[in-house]
């Protein structure tokens, strides 16, 4: 089964920039309006009801080959392909969720291990993990984000009230204080050291 199933994954990679170069307009306005399951960057475009069983095996072989799929999704994935159609067809339903958000708790949850976190990443992660699934999705793609950028805007102001501060370092701190998350994100990791 596994050799089938490697088979079976080649095949797809290999054929899928060929189907989406030649892909028409129409099919692919139809493959962005109906959109049932929706993690990571994985997307099935057609309700799992209507797809047929052939379309749900590539689908799951496209979460397969996805390298943002954690252990959780990788798991119930295969377990699925282990079982019968139906089994695969309540992966893509329902299964495929629940593991994304196991996946979602524990990268959450390292997060929060991280010495390196910060108060406002603290506090935004514990607010997720007692939050719902969607959440939790929430804070991994935009929330941590947002909240290390408030972590990083306080160390910047740290920076400046310090008196021991250089001339330099404080123009290169006021500079960059109501900046973009990634520039304060930059500063704080490796622009302050450049500019001592």
């Amino acid at each position: 089964m596994r050799s089938t199933r490697a088979a079976l994954l080649l095949a797809t990679a290999a054929l899928a920039p060929a189907l989406l170069l030649t892909a028409t307009p129409a099919s692919a306005a139809t493959a962005a309006t109906t959109v049932p399951v929706t993690t990571a960057s994985v997307t099935v475009g057609t309700p799992v009801d209507q797809m047929s069983d052939d379309d749900v095996r590539v689908a799951i072989f496209r979460i397969l080959a996805d390298p943002k799929s954690g252990k959780a999704v990788i798991r119930e994935a295969n377990r699925a392909l282990d079982g019968t159609i139906e089994d695969q067809r309540a992966f893509l339903e329902t299964g495929y969720r629940l593991a994304q958000a196991e996946d979602d708790r524990v990268a959450i949850a390292r997060i929060l291990a991280d010495p390196k976190s910060g108060k406002a990443v603290i506090r935004e992660a514990n607010w997720a993990l007692d939050g719902t699934i969607e959440d939790q999705r929430a804070f991994l793609e935009t929330g941590y984000r947002l909240a290390q950028a408030e972590d990083d805007r306080v160390a910047v102001a740290r920076i400046l009230a310090d008196p021991k501060s250089s001339p330099a370092l404080r123009a290169a701190a006021s500079a960059v204080i109501d900046g973009t998350p990634e520039e304060l994100r930059y500063f704080i990791e490796v622009g302050q050291y450049q500019v001592q």
